[in-house]
């Protein structure tokens, strides 16, 4: 398996502390059969800066110590980069990584509350300059749970989006878990990561939430979620159904969400 979202680079965020819990966060990703991994540490949040330089050197220096183990995982570099007007100028200055550098696939984090105004104009302009914006954990941003039509709109403007394992297990409670399910079967996500953070409290649950999937909706879409990551690490085109918007049932002549 390929896991595009983690936060395994020690020290630069709030992922690993150490070079030795980057090893162990590896050896797990290994026993569960995560054999690439795209380190996405956080950029740009208000807290975190980490350069594309920065990341890449830690990248290599993690890679240098997984094969001095003969841990069978290698890292690639990313980010993880809060939203902001400027992106696309960042990008051209290998200020923000794309996801495998050369695939041209870029994560956006939005804020946790909120769609900023200016996220249609900014998706359509990187795209323009020949970038893919990936939504990161849409299913954990509170307006877009409220109406999820945003999201629609936002993916049948180009943008792809990536739910998180532990959402798709429960792990951040029933409502992130249903509404991740809703996400995944109105064909609003083109891939599933761990985003995770350590080994105790922010773990992978990425085979476990394969499984959940393959229980809910068949190995079809399992296949294409996996399909996808690989696409994206070859720069590829991603696959899958025409999205549609979320159905909101009624109940009692209520809405019911």
């Amino acid at each position: 398996m390929i896991d595009i979202h983690c936060h395994i680079l020690p020290n630069l965020d709030d992922g690993s502390k150490s070079v030795a819990e980057s090893m162990k966060m590896a050896q797990t990703a290994a026993k569960d059969g995560i054999y690439t991994i795209v380190a996405t540490p956080h950029h740009l949040d208000g807290r975190y800066n980490n350069t594309g330089h920065e990341v890449e050197e830690a990248v290599q220096a993690l890679n240098e110590a997984l094969e001095d183990e003969n841990i069978p995982v290698t890292i690639v570099p990313g980010h993880e980069t809060r939203i902001n007007g400027d992106m696309v100028e960042r990008l051209e200055r290998n200020e923000i990584l794309p996801l495998n550098a050369a695939s041209k696939y870029v994560f956006v984090e939005l804020p946790s509350n909120h769609v900023p105004h200016y996220t249609n104009q900014l998706f359509f302009d990187m795209q323009v300059a020949g970038y893919t914006p990936v939504i990161v954990h849409p299913e954990r941003n509170s307006a877009l749970i409220q109406k999820p039509d945003q999201l629609y709109s936002l993916v049948k403007s180009g943008a792809l989006t990536q739910v998180t394992a532990a959402s798709a297990t429960g792990k951040f409670g029933k409502k992130i878990q249903k509404f991740t399910k809703d996400i995944l079967e109105a064909n609003l996500t083109h891939f599933v990561a761990s985003d995770a953070h350590n080994t105790t409290s922010r773990g992978f649950h990425l085979l476990e939430a394969y499984e959940q999937i393959k229980k809910t909706f068949g190995n079809e879409m399992v296949f294409q979620l996996m399909e996808n990551t690989e696409r994206l690490m070859d720069g590829q085109a991603v696959v899958g159904d025409q999205p549609h918007r979320i159905t909101q049932k009624k109940f009692f002549g209520l809405l019911k969400k």
